[in-house]
């Protein structure tokens, strides 16, 4: 649940809110609904995925094991793309948010973006226990400030009637963009896809998996409501629809310099954390990958001091930052999107043919895989053509791909999976997981807490 709930909570609640709201208005809030509902239905889907194939690799295992590689190779391709598309949001997140405190003139942000990439790239390559280590300081420093706008904004509005007036109009716009801002929201609860990719190294993955995914897509669906709720309700549309930095805004109006400068600090934290989540998890789908012969095998050489695949993480920060320097958020958002849909309608195809009838615990399997190719093909729908063309051309490109790494023979396979694999595994196990410390510290205060009544 912590990997589920870090790689999804990051830079897109710090920016969707002031792109939708010149688009669609105060109705975001609704999109923001109907878009926790669509995730959760595809959360659900991999998290009974992950019960039925409880191994390294995500959707790519997934799929390979319902259909065959080729068709495996097609989702995790997807996903690659659509993960490291998303990858330079965050750079680009992380400047426009230091500038609130440091004006920054163009070369000074070329800077800042390398530096960013950098940096997590590095942490990476160095391995994920310090990874983790990272994590755990940046979550609270992350989370406190949503949580602040939360509590402050929705008790202000209760409190205070009159700013209950920046809900109307309700749709300013009409509702004709819904699908655009659908893009958009969606993208901000994508990564739970990534919450599925370390389940070998999971204690009974099949059981807790599937509950991680859903658990924590629960608590961001009501925690990202609620702060839209409390963004559209504190600050009017037009003023969020001016600012690139709109929770900024909107602390402002609620405590002045210190809540700017409270939640400036939270959003460089939060955009932080989230980017070293999704460069460490698209990494291991890379290399699930690459131990397949389905990649080079330069991406699955893990690192021989920190037993990491330092060269899948080195690519992946080279076209972050590429991208970060020629493109904007929304069309980077848009394109991820895309790619993710082709990702999600394979894996929810490939739960209609691994489900069980008789399976425990696991409700709706019937009817999940349906719901959500509908899903995944309306959020390919949604996006532009642009995005579409481009998108369907990089899908392609990968069939060649496919063609010719998939002739490495079997014997060098399973050498390179036994040793490397293992490998791989056994440091992973080690790691420190996201908000793992922080939960572990309120249990045990919890526990405390309980044996002193009983006494």
């Amino acid at each position: 649940m912590n990997i589920v709930i870090g790689a999804i909570v990051g830079s897109d609640i710090y920016i969707v809110p002031g792109i939708t709201a010149g688009l669609i208005g105060p109705f975001a809030i609704v999109v923001w609904m109907v878009g926790g509902v669509i995730a959760m239905v595809l959360a659900m889907v991999f998290g009974y995925c992950a019960y039925y194939v409880p191994g390294v690799g995500g959707s790519f295992a997934y799929v390979s094991t319902a259909f065959n590689d080729f068709w495996g190779f097609v989702a995790g391709w997807s996903m690659c793309v659509a993960e490291i598309v998303a990858l330079p949001v965050f750079a680009i997140v992380f400047t426009s948010y230091l500038q609130y405190f440091v004006p920054l003139d163009g070369e000074a942000q070329f800077a800042v973006k390398a530096l960013f990439v950098v940096a997590f790239v590095a942490v990476n390559v160095r391995g994920v226990k310090a990874a983790g280590r990272l994590n755990d300081v940046l979550t609270l420093a992350k989370l406190t400030p949503l949580l602040l706008i939360i509590l402050l904004g929705v008790g202000s509005l209760v409190l205070d009637s009159r700013r209950l007036g920046n809900y109307t109009p309700f749709a300013p716009f009409g509702t004709g963009s819904f699908g655009t801002v659908m893009v958009l929201v969606f993208w901000a609860y994508a990564g739970f896809e990534l919450g599925s990719l370390p389940s070998s190294e999971v204690v009974d993955p099949k059981k807790n998996v599937p509950r991680a995914l859903i658990t924590g897509m629960a608590i961001v669906v009501v925690f990202y409501v609620l702060t839209n709720v409390a963004v559209f309700g504190v600050v009017s549309s037009a003023d969020l629809a001016k600012s690139a930095v709109p929770l900024v805004v909107t602390s402002t109006a609620l405590l002045g310099t210190a809540g700017a400068v409270i939640t400036g600090v939270g959003a460089l934290a939060s955009v932080s954390g989230t980017d070293e989540t999704e460069v460490l998890g698209t990494a291991r789908l890379i290399y699930a990958m690459s131990a397949d012969g389905l990649l080079p095998n330069a991406l699955g050489k893990v690192h021989a001091r920190f037993k990491t695949p330092y060269v899948a993480i080195l690519l992946e920060g080279a076209i972050a930052l590429a991208l970060s320097l020629f493109t904007g958020i929304s069309q980077l958002i848009s394109f991820a999107v895309f790619n993710l849909g082709v990702c999600y309608l394979l894996v929810c195809l490939a739960l209609a043919v691994l489900k069980r009838s008789g399976e425990k615990g696991l409700p709706g399997q019937g009817v999940l895989p349906w719901a959500g190719a509908l899903i995944s093909l309306y959020l390919l729908y949604s996006t532009s053509l642009f995005d579409v063309a481009v998108g369907s051309v990089l899908v392609l490109l990968g069939v060649p791909v496919y063609l010719f790494f998939s002739k490495t023979s079997p014997s060098e396979l399973e050498g390179r999976l036994v040793s490397e694999e293992e490998v791989f595994a056994r440091e992973l196990q080690k790691q420190h997981a996201f908000l793992a410390n922080f939960v572990r510290l309120a249990r045990a205060l919890y526990g405390r807490l309980a044996q002193r009544r009983k006494t």
